[in-house]
C-alpha cells in the first residue's frame, strides 16, 4: 500500500521592494566601480600610456566591483550572507563620499549622490522586512 504523497503548494513570496531596490543601487555603486575599470584596463591594452599602472588601476578596480555586485546579487537571490557585504559596500563607501566632498567643485555632486545612496542602502537592509525576507530577524529567533 502507498501513503498519499503530501504535497504542499509553495506560493513563492515576493521580494520586498525594500530589497529589491537596495541590490539595485548596490549594483549601480558596483557599475560605477567596473566601468572606469574597465576603461583602464582597455588604456592598458590599447591606449599607449604607462601599462602597469593601468593594468593595476583596472584590475584593482573590478575586484573592488565584485563585493557590491555579488552582495546585490545576494540580495536578489534571498540569501542571507548578503547583507553583510552589501552593509560593507556602504561603509567603504562613505570615506570615498568625503574625500570627493573635500576635493569640491563638480566632485561635490558626485559625493552628495554616493553619500546617500550608501545610507539609503544601509537602511534598507537592515529594516525588518528586508531582514525577514533574508532569513534573519524575529521570525527565525522564534523557529
Amino acid at each position: 500500500m502507498t501513503k498519499p504523497s503530501a504535497t504542499v503548494s509553495a506560493v513563492p513570496v515576493p521580494l520586498p521592494r525594500r530589497l529589491t531596490a537596495a541590490a539595485a543601487l548596490t549594483a549601480l555603486e558596483g557599475l560605477a566601480l567596473a566601468g572606469p575599470g574597465v576603461a583602464d584596463l582597455y588604456t592598458a591594452f590599447f591606449g599607449g600610456g604607462d601599462f602597469r599602472q593601468a593594468a593595476t588601476g583596472g584590475v584593482t578596480l573590478l575586484v573592488l566591483a565584485a563585493l557590491p555586485l555579488v552582495a546585490a546579487l545576494g540580495l536578489l537571490l534571498r540569501r542571507r550572507w548578503s547583507r553583510g557585504p552589501a552593509l560593507v559596500t556602504q561603509l567603504m563607501s562613505l570615506p570615498v563620499a568625503w574625500m570627493l566632498w573635500t576635493a569640491g567643485g563638480s566632485m561635490r555632486i558626485a559625493a552628495a549622490a554616493l553619500a546617500l545612496a550608501a545610507v539609503a542602502v544601509a537602511a534598507l537592509v537592515v529594516n525588518h522586512k528586508a531582514t525577514e525576507a533574508l532569513g534573519i530577524g524575529p521570525a527565525e529567533q522564534a523557529r
